[in-house]
């Protein structure tokens, strides 16, 4: 059985709070859990993270994988950092998305053409004159 962290959705619509839970990877998002380890609620300035650390790090010894998002509230409760050392291995980098170009250099690629059309529309104007 694979065993997942990973949030379960509750609250009202268009106000969401989640569960950290952990479940059976095969079952859906909002089904059946083994066991609520902890809440997050994103709407909050901060946000709310509350987690049972030792539930938690006891989960990822026994080998259940996070999600990418769990993976980033363990980080910032400090509960993936123990798991690594504990391990005697650096904690891996977290997961970014490739990155996106300098808008340096982006921005003369547009304004080249923008400048074009204002110059045929000054010259018009004035032959007209």
């Amino acid at each position: 059985m694979a065993v997942k962290i990973r949030l379960m959705r509750m609250g009202k619509k268009k106000q969401p709070t989640y569960r950290v839970v952990v479940a059976d990877s095969r079952s859906p998002r909002n089904g059946r859990y083994i066991e609520i380890i902890g809440t997050y609620g994103p709407r909050q300035e901060p946000a709310a993270v509350t987690l049972d650390d030792e539930r938690a790090l006891a989960w990822l010894r026994q080998g259940a994988q996070p999600t990418d998002q769990v993976r980033r509230l363990l980080d910032q409760a400090g509960v993936w950092e123990r798991f690594h050392t504990e391990r005697g291995r650096k904690p891996p980098a977290p997961r970014r998305a490739a990155p996106k170009p300098a808008p340096a250099e982006a921005a003369p690629a547009a304004e080249a053409p923008a400048a074009e059309p204002a110059a045929d529309a000054d010259d018009s104007s004035a032959g007209e004159e």
